[in-house]
């Protein structure tokens, strides 16, 4: 359908002054879907039309703002419609605008099909450079004609659109996408952020300023996601790990340990696991069988596995290191210190086996090598402090 007549039906609806739900109905009633599930071209006449004024048109934005909550519209294509928009010297038209970015900005997301993904990073790029034209603006505009609190507030009012989207990690990937789909879109937005930090000085409200070349940073560090290895955090959990160990100890106690120590070993290239993590989730396993584990021969079945054989595996996995054992050992007492923080789990196995489970195999380790003698006494010591604030249930059994 051609977009005249789209303009036609919302000129009609205004007219008649018919309600949101009424041009709503009428919409979809007599404009068919396009090849995606949204109105094609919807959004964009409902802008223009909604924007004609100084201010805009109240009527035709709640048809728009409608349409962007019951999903007529995909969100794509209202930012692309935004980004269209030059004249910043409406303010209350741009105020507006923004509105409609908080209406759906906070949950963007690319569950669809592959080109409505691709149309939501390249319509998100676009926002970005329609953003950072709008600060280069008004701080322009504040250069030429001195501080003005309405300038201030209109800056004040992109830039923390332009926070939100930028401050999200999720955010800065698909406009990084975008730029290896499109990369003259993305040299407007380099030439844009020139001009914006060209523009700094002139911002009188320094906490303003300081905001804003925060922006302008994270919108530079776009190009250099791929090459910046980020710390993997010290609570990630790796769930492989933890169900194979679990899996060996109930099921193959008995069985040869270079077997184990490969599998284990190929889990933890394949997820790249950090080794000092990779260890904690090794331990965290065995506590848990320890504490799981029914009375009887499958509760000696799990105390041998936890202090005799996976120390070994530990030991063999130290061989793998070659040269860097020395790393390796550092690892381990990275891994250990980790395990200090998860009390309850060292407490619950401590009352089950009614002894230091920490300190047997923190000496079993010092033994094998996999820990110096300093580490040792530090990590036992601080075991020990904690034992004394543990709780001492009438449950706990005797050996």
């Amino acid at each position: 359908m051609k977009v005249v007549n789209l303009k036609q039906a919302i000129l009609q609806a205004w007219k008649e002054r018919w309600s949101d739900y009424q041009w709503a109905i009428n919409i979809k009633k007599n404009f068919p879907k396009g090849a995606t599930w949204d109105y094609p071209n919807l959004a964009e006449a409902l802008m223009e039309q909604a924007m004609i004024g100084l201010s805009p048109n109240p009527l035709i934005l709640s048809y728009l703002k409608y349409a962007v909550s019951s999903q007529m519209v995909s969100y794509s294509s209202v930012l692309t419609a935004i980004s269209k928009f030059d004249d910043f010297s409406r303010e209350l038209c741009v105020k507006s605008l923004l509105e409609i970015m908080d209406m759906f900005c906070h949950r963007l997301s690319c569950h669809g099909k592959a080109e409505e993904c691709i149309g939501l990073c390249r319509a998100l790029l676009v926002v970005v450079d329609w953003l950072l034209q709008g600060c280069d603006w008004y701080c322009e505009k504040l250069r030429e004609l001195g501080p003005s609190v309405s300038t201030e507030t209109s800056l004040r009012a992109c830039l923390d659109r332009l926070h939100t989207l930028m401050n999200s990690t999720k955010n800065r990937a698909l406009v990084h996408i975008a730029r290896l789909e499109d990369q003259s879109a993305w040299n407007n937005v380099e030439q844009s952020v020139m001009k914006v930090t060209e523009g700094l000085g002139s911002i009188p409200n320094q906490a303003l300023a300081t905001k804003l070349e925060e922006c302008l940073s994270l919108v530079k560090s776009i190009p250099m996601m791929l090459s910046v290895q980020c710390d993997q955090p010290v609570h990630a959990s790796f769930p492989s790990v933890h169900a194979f160990v679990m899996l060996e100890g109930t099921m193959n106690l008995t069985g040869e340990t270079q077997p184990l120590v490969e599998q284990l070993m190929m889990i933890k290239r394949m997820q790249k696991i950090p080794t000092s993590l990779f260890v904690l989730e090794i331990w965290k396993a065995c506590f848990t069988g320890l504490i799981e584990s029914p009375e009887g021969t499958e509760e000696l079945k799990w105390t041998a596995f936890t202090f005799l054989k996976i120390p070994q595996v530990l030991l063999r996995l130290k061989k793998y290191h070659g040269d860097k054992g020395e790393d390796f050992m550092e690892d381990v007492n990275v891994a250990f210190q980790h395990l200090l923080k998860l009390t309850p789990l060292l407490d619950k196995a401590d009352q089950r086996c009614n002894c230091d489970c920490l300190g047997m195999l923190l000496q079993e380790c010092h033994k094998l090598g996999l820990l110096s003698e300093v580490n040792t006494s530090c990590l036992t010591e601080k075991r020990a402090e904690d034992r004394e604030f543990a709780p001492r249930l009438k449950t706990c059994r005797k050996c």
